[in-house]
Parts: C-alpha cells; sequence; structure tokens
C-alpha cells in the first residue's frame, strides 16, 4: 500500500490550495477515505472524510465552509480543495482510510499559511 500526497506549499491567508493523494496497492474504492494533519507539536487529527461512494462527506468544525473533500475511485485518488486558509492550517496533510485500522502512512504534503 502507498499513498502519494501532493499539492502543498507556500500560501498567503485567504489563499487557495488543491491537494491531491494517489493510492495503490489496495482497493481503493472499497474504502472509505479521509485527510489528516498534523501540526508541528500537535497530534495527528482528521481533517475530512468522504465514503467509499462519496455520497457522505464530514469535515472538522475548523475546517467547515472552507474545504472540500473529494475523490476520484477510478484514478484512486483522493483530492482536498481548501479555501479561505488560515494560518492554522498550516501543517503536514496525509490521506489514509477513514479506520481505526489505518495502513502505512505516506510523506504527507506541507502546507504553509504565512504572509
Amino acid at each position: 500500500v502507498h499513498f502519494v500526497e501532493s499539492g502543498g506549499g507556500l500560501v498567503q491567508p485567504g489563499g487557495s490550495l488543491r491537494l491531491s493523494c494517489a493510492a495503490s496497492g489496495f482497493s481503493f474504492g472499497t474504502y472509505d477515505m479521509a485527510w489528516y494533519r498534523q501540526a508541528p507539536g500537535q497530534k495527528r487529527e482528521k481533517v475530512s472524510s468522504i465514503s467509499r461512494n462519496s455520497a457522505s462527506t464530514t469535515y472538522a468544525d475548523s475546517v467547515k465552509g472552507r474545504f472540500t473533500v473529494s475523490r476520484d475511485n477510478a484514478k484512486k485518488t483522493l483530492y482536498l480543495q481548501m479555501n479561505s486558509l488560515k494560518a492554522e492550517d498550516t501543517a503536514v496533510y496525509y490521506c489514509n482510510r477513514d479506520s481505526a485500522v489505518k495502513y502505512l502512512w505516506g510523506q504527507g504534503t506541507q502546507v504553509t499559511v504565512s504572509s
């Protein structure tokens, strides 16, 4: 199993980024998936999740209304559209199963929100 997150970078407050997570080595379309993030000195937290058929999504209160999760099962790719970014969104972002049982974490993609 392999996750490759991309799309991060340095952005000013109020800006936008679109993260991608390419998955391989498992039946991506049969699992609920989620985005997680870990800020320096903080525990990893779940940001958003999406059901296997995209029918259901959830968001942490801190990102609700600003982030949108989506997936393309044919491409085995998970996306996170992040708008109105704030300094507190600065973290390394990861994707993984939305489950207590997770696969090995990928490298993540760094998102830095700063002026």
